[in-house]
């Protein structure tokens, strides 16, 4: 890895460049919830949640695979069991919908609603009628998870959904803002590698970790 190819050092760092770029001062004129599209974009949300004075949560999902190819998602579900469907891949490799919706119920049913149950003490996520929803992540590989975030607050009657993220492929850029009412973002490149590729040091979060995060948070706002 080339040193002018690391635009981060961690999570931090990349953290306070999106707050630089935020319009925090107008946000913080409405109440916000921020939440996380993902683990490792979970750390970066707590900044900037704690920033906007706003509540802090995350949107659980699972990628879908290729039944031919286990690297290769052509789907997402989210906790809401929201699909969103990778169409030209679906097509490449000639996938029936009935694959990708029966495994997205056995997902869902299988780890998505036990993991959900579990984190929020049986709790669903908060209900988003009429809030403002901020979704972080530390980057994006594609679109895909993201997308299936967004349209999953829209489907809970959020008031608006804005998107937050340090560093993403170009391509994703149009595909992002033709759902979001607002894309905020560090660094966009053409030729995306991978989101490790541009930080210096970008450790793997846990559920556990997270868990944790979040039982501290609740004990200090008490």
């Amino acid at each position: 890895m080339t040193p002018d190819k690391i635009y981060f050092k961690n999570r931090d760092v990349a953290s306070y460049r999106l707050i630089d770029i935020l319009p925090i001062n107008e946000m913080k004129l409405e109440d916000w919830i921020v939440i996380s599209s993902s683990y490792g974009g979970f750390p970066v949300a707590k900044i900037i949640a704690n920033e906007l004075d706003a509540k802090l949560d995350i949107m659980f999902s699972r990628k879908i695979f290729s039944p031919n190819n286990e690297e290769c998602e052509v789907a997402i579900v989210t906790e809401t069991e929201e699909v969103v469907i990778h169409e030209e891949l679906v097509k490449a490799f000639d996938i029936s919908l009935d694959y990708i919706f029966t495994k997205s119920k056995q997902i869902y049913e299988n780890e998505l609603s036990l993991c959900v149950n579990n984190f929020r003490k049986g709790k669903k996520l908060d209900q988003l009628e009429n809030k403002n929803v901020l979704l972080i992540d530390e980057g994006l590989n594609t679109s895909l998870t993201m997308m299936a975030c967004i349209k999953t607050a829209i489907n809970l009657g959020a008031k608006s959904v804005s998107v937050a993220i340090p560093i993403l492929p170009t391509v994703s850029i149009n595909t992002i803002e033709s759902i979001a009412d607002d894309l905020y973002y560090v660094k966009s490149l053409d030729h995306f590698i991978s989101i490790d590729f541009y930080y210096d040091k970008l450790e793997e979060i846990t559920y556990e970790e997270i868990k944790k995060i979040k039982e501290k948070l609740y004990v200090d706002s008490m």
